[in-house]
């Protein structure tokens, strides 16, 4: 029986095994995490993670070839295949602060693996690293070998949260890279035949390590890109009376382009899009290309002049101070059907109303009230580390109120800020909410998501990204 084991149970570790698992009745699986509370969640009715139908894959494995433990050696000992799926946070100090991925818990797991294997091993990356981490790892590892052989391969993760699943069971395309040796073709074969176990063949591209390490950066700065790309116009459809929803559909009706992601909203957030482009520009920057490393600045500057400008909008339109006003917030997750926050855009819209001394009221129906004063009062790339080696009990921040209900959020604040699609938010009775909120009321749909109008009837004065401002905002501009 081949048995497989994947180090860390996060948002990739846990739903990639647990479909693995499923999709393969004769392989088993260990899923292992230093995090006691992280598996003990994996083993509980509660899981750690939402996403839509993971509950029902871990149900059905779990305990039959399915296992979360922690107990990393044992299982690390036992494996053929080893999938390694640690956090690579981007460093905060030394050398490459703020753009350089972090491979502290990479490194460590590989002496572990080196340390305690007895047998030849397939060593996965699974975690998105930097070109040329496998080399790192292969010299941890051959040099600290006593004689075991280890293959390494790359095998970036393609996923999309809220989807995760839908994409696991039916994947765009599996990347497997490996060396061009006789072993690493043998290697990348083996790790190839767990897969077509229910991937059509076609779809299991194999290249070589560095491909299959830059593909993942690559495909992530594209689309980080077009979310760019379409904000940037936004701004402009605002200053000349254009709308960025009719602009980026006829855009996107050109077949060459496609209409994916040409949503103009408050600015992109997640775990990968932002890490990945700061990776993808340190990687330019150490190999001598500065106008490449600078092109690509140019998608997170885009991004972070977004949030700052919807920022800008809210407090120029509410007579230029937000100051002890309630202003509630719907919505924190980074996009809708996933509870995850990491570097999602109401972090930074949040702190800047607070930085203008705004309260606010936040409600989002996956997230939890000690995440969001976590997000709130962390550093940035904080959250990027293990659990346990966060910050325990985040200081409250004051001026924020978290409440389990959009109508509660709302009551007497002045402004709604709209940060994540929720499908709910577009089915509130938003006259109960105008009745019961402070005049003038704003809507500021960072999402365009409301039907804008609709909302003009009843009193709202709104303004909605990239679309013709209305007569009220026309008056009271932005100030960046």
């Amino acid at each position: 029986m081949v048995k497989i084991c994947c180090i860390g149970a996060g948002y990739v570790g846990g739903p990639t095994m647990a479909v693995i698992a499923l999709k393969c009745p004769s392989i088993e699986v260990a899923v292992v995490d230093i995090s006691k509370s992280r598996i003990a969640a994996w083993n509980s009715d509660q899981l750690p993670i939402y996403e839509p139908g993971l509950d029902g894959v871990v149900k059905q494995c779990r305990g039959r070839n399915l296992f979360f433990s922690t107990d990393v050696e044992k299982h690390v000992f036992e494996a053929d295949i080893v999938f390694v799926s640690v956090n690579t946070p981007t460093k905060t100090q030394g050398l490459g602060a703020g753009k350089a991925a972090d491979l502290t818990y990479w490194e460590s797991a590989a002496r572990m693996i080196a340390d305690v294997s007895k047998s030849d091993k397939i060593v996965v990356e699974k975690s998105t690293v930097p070109v040329k981490t496998a080399e790192a790892i292969e010299k941890i590892l051959t040099h600290n070998s006593k004689g075991i052989k280890f293959q390494i391969l790359s095998n970036p993760e393609f996923l999309a949260e809220g989807t995760a699943i839908q994409d696991l069971f039916n994947p765009d395309r599996v990347l497997i890279g490996g060396r061009e040796t006789p072993e690493g073709q043998k290697a990348i074969q083996a790790l190839k035949d767990v897969y077509s176990q229910w991937v059509p063949e076609e779809r299991i591209l194999t290249t070589n390590l560095w491909s299959a390490e830059l593909s993942k950066l690559a495909a992530n700065a594209f689309l980080a890109q077009r979310i760019s790309s379409v904000n940037a116009m936004s701004a402009l459809c605002e200053a000349t009376g254009a709308n960025v929803q009719q602009v980026s559909y006829s855009v996107g009706t050109d077949s060459r382009i496609g209409p994916k992601f040409l949503n103009a909203s408050v600015g992109f957030g997640g775990s990968c899009f932002q890490k990945d482009i700061l990776n993808l520009v340190y990687i330019c920057e150490c190999n001598g290309l500065p106008e490449v490393a600078e092109y690509w600045k140019q998608v997170i500057k885009i991004n972070d002049y977004q949030k700052s400008r919807f920022v800008n909008r809210v407090v120029s339109s509410m007579f230029n101070t937000v100051s002890s006003k309630k202003i509630a917030i719907l919505g924190f997750a980074f996009k809708k059907d996933t509870g995850d926050t990491r570097e999602t855009p109401a972090i930074d819209v949040c702190q800047g109303l607070l930085g203008d001394k705004a309260n606010l009221s936040i409600y989002d129906p996956q997230v939890t009230e000690d995440q969001i004063q976590r997000d709130l009062s962390m550093n940035k790339f904080d959250w990027d580390h293990p659990i346990h080696l966060q910050p325990t009990s985040p200081t409250t921040v004051k001026k924020v109120s978290v409440v389990w209900d959009a109508y509660e959020a709302t009551k007497d604040a002045h402004g709604l800020c709209i940060l994540t699609e929720w499908d709910e938010f577009k089915t509130l009775d938003y006259q109960r909410i105008f009745d019961n909120m402070q005049k003038p009321a704003f809507v500021f749909d960072g999402r365009n998501i409301v039907d804008a109008d609709k909302l003009r009837e009843i009193g709202f004065i709104v303004y909605s990204i990239g679309k013709p401002l209305d007569p009220w905002l026309k008056d009271m501009p932005a100030v960046a």
